[in-house]
Order: C-alpha cells, then sequence, then structure tokens
C-alpha cells in the first residue's frame, strides 16, 4: 500500500488535499484523523506536520509526501523532489533594517536569524560568505529589535509584514520555493509514484488549460490554427456546409479572452470554451 504525506495544517494543507482529491483519491478528512485509508486506490494518506514529512519521506517510513521546496532542502535529509506542483509559490529573502545592508558582502561576520538555519547556511557557505546562523521557530522579524540579531533570512510573499517591522530585503533570492512531489531516489521508478505524479500532472494541466471549440470558413482556417496551434495539434472536423471546419483546441486558460478576439477578428464563430476536469498529455 502506497503511502501518502500531506500537511496537516497552513497554506500547503488545503491545496494539497483539494489537488489529490481531484486526482481521485480519497483524501478529504471528517474531523482530525491522522490516517486515511483508501483501499480503492491501494494508499494510505498520512496528514503530518509540514516540517516533518521530509524526514518521513527521507528515513523510508512513507513512501511520498508534499510539502515545501524550502522545508526540503532544509531538512537535510535523503528525500528528492520529483515533481513541482505550482501553488505555495514564495521567494526566501534576506532582510535587514531600512538602509542598512545592500549586498550579500554585507552579511559577513553578522549574525543571521531564520527557521531555516540549514538552507541559509548551505547558501552562505556556497557564496564563501561567514556568518552566524541564528535557529528560531518562528516570528524572526522581532529578533533584530531584541539584539539576537543583525539581519534575517525568511519567506517573504507581500514583503507587508517586513516593512512593519521596519526591515527591507536586499541582495539575492536565497530560493524560490513551491509545493512539491518528493520521494526517495530508489522509489521514482516504482509504478505507484509514477501513477500519482501523472494524475497530479493531469490536474495541473485540467487547471492550466481550457478547450475551445469554433467554426471557421476554410480560406481563414489556416489564420485561425495560427492563434490556436493546440498542445500537440488541433482536431479538425469537416461541418454539413463543406465551405466551413470546425476546430478544437487547447488554449492556456489565462490567454482564453484574448485568443477569442483574435479568433473572431479572423472570421471563427459559434466559439465555445470549455472548463477541463483532469487530463493525461
Amino acid at each position: 500500500m502506497l503511502r501518502i504525506a500531506v500537511p496537516n495544517k497552513g497554506s500547503l494543507s488545503d491545496p494539497a488535499v483539494s489537488m489529490l482529491l481531484e486526482a481521485g483519491y480519497r483524501a478529504r478528512r471528517r474531523g482530525r484523523e491522522l490516517v486515511i485509508a483508501d483501499p480503492t486506490n491501494d494508499v494510505e494518506i498520512f496528514f503530518l506536520r509540514p516540517r516533518d514529512i521530509a524526514v518521513y519521506v527521507g528515513q523510508g517510513t512513507v513512501h511520498v509526501g508534499i510539502t515545501g521546496r524550502d522545508l526540503l532542502l532544509d531538512s537535510g535529509v535523503g528525500a528528492i523532489e520529483c515533481q513541482a506542483l505550482g501553488f505555495a509559490r514564495s521567494k526566501f529573502r534576506f532582510a535587514a533594517p531600512q538602509g542598512t545592508m545592500t549586498a550579500l558582502e554585507d552579511i559577513d561576520g553578522k549574525r543571521v536569524a531564520s527557521s531555516y538555519d540549514v538552507l541559509v547556511r548551505d547558501f552562505l557557505k556556497a557564496h564563501n560568505v561567514n556568518a552566524e546562523v541564528v535557529h528560531l521557530d518562528g516570528a524572526v522579524e522581532s529578533s533584530i529589535q531584541l539584539g539576537v540579531s543583525d539581519l534575517i533570512a525568511d519567506v517573504v510573499e507581500t514583503g507587508s509584514t517586513l516593512r512593519a517591522a521596519g526591515l527591507e530585503v536586499f541582495g539575492p533570492i536565497l530560493l524560490e520555493s513551491e509545493a512539491v512531489l518528493i520521494t526517495r531516489e530508489e522509489l521514482l521508478t516504482d509504478s505507484r509514484i509514477m501513477i500519482l505524479q501523472r494524475r497530479l500532472e493531469g490536474v495541473m494541466v485540467a487547471h492550466s488549460y481550457v478547450l475551445v471549440d469554433y467554426n471557421v470558413h476554410e480560406r481563414d482556417l489556416d489564420a485561425a490554427l495560427k492563434i490556436t496551434p493546440g498542445f500537440d495539434s488541433p482536431t479538425i472536423s469537416p461541418l454539413a456546409d463543406p465551405a466551413w471546419i470546425a476546430v478544437r483546441s487547447m488554449v492556456k486558460a489565462k490567454e482564453i479572452n484574448s485568443v477569442m478576439d483574435q479568433l473572431h477578428a479572423e472570421g471563427a464563430r459559434g466559439i465555445i470554451v470549455t472548463s477541463l476536469v483532469a487530463s493525461r498529455l
């Protein structure tokens, strides 16, 4: 039975559960269950602390898990990323009191507070910067005012929390993180995990694309196909009127309104857009 670890709380939890549900797994809790059995798919889903998931996967206690790339790299365990999942995106940055630091070199000899000390140490070592990393479990923004550190390294989304604390980001981005599927290297070819990956990929494609159907006169077909080339190739079908052709194609969802405008300008008519539920490409 395949064991899948899912975050039990936080910004990763709900999207991870929703994604598994869309992929056909029984992942919704009725209460505060720690484990859900899905005998139809021969799967058990474990709800664990996001920071612990990489540890369980790395030790082989569970086969595969969903967590943040930042949490995986900070864990230092023998688990690897096998698929990016496209949600919970964030950037990991240095921040210091406004006007005090501008470049990576300014960190040398300073104290850096972070909840991701392994990740920060590895980054500083790779860039030949000598600094003391102070581990804190949370609320690192207060560490400078309280005299524990000179700067911080943390996940930055909007930056509003940093600005409220009188801090500003500087220097290079340490990491661009997002939710990822992780496993052990020796399990990458496990058929059960490969099926899980294909299902999740199908969900992501369904979120990113829509189907567009339209009719176009044969003289305008080439121009229309340049607008809707499709994922691989569009489907073309004859209509009762031999001068007109029906076209079906996949289009990126965020571009669909512009695509419809262009199609209409090229003579396409009967333009219909359909959402995708799942896919295998």
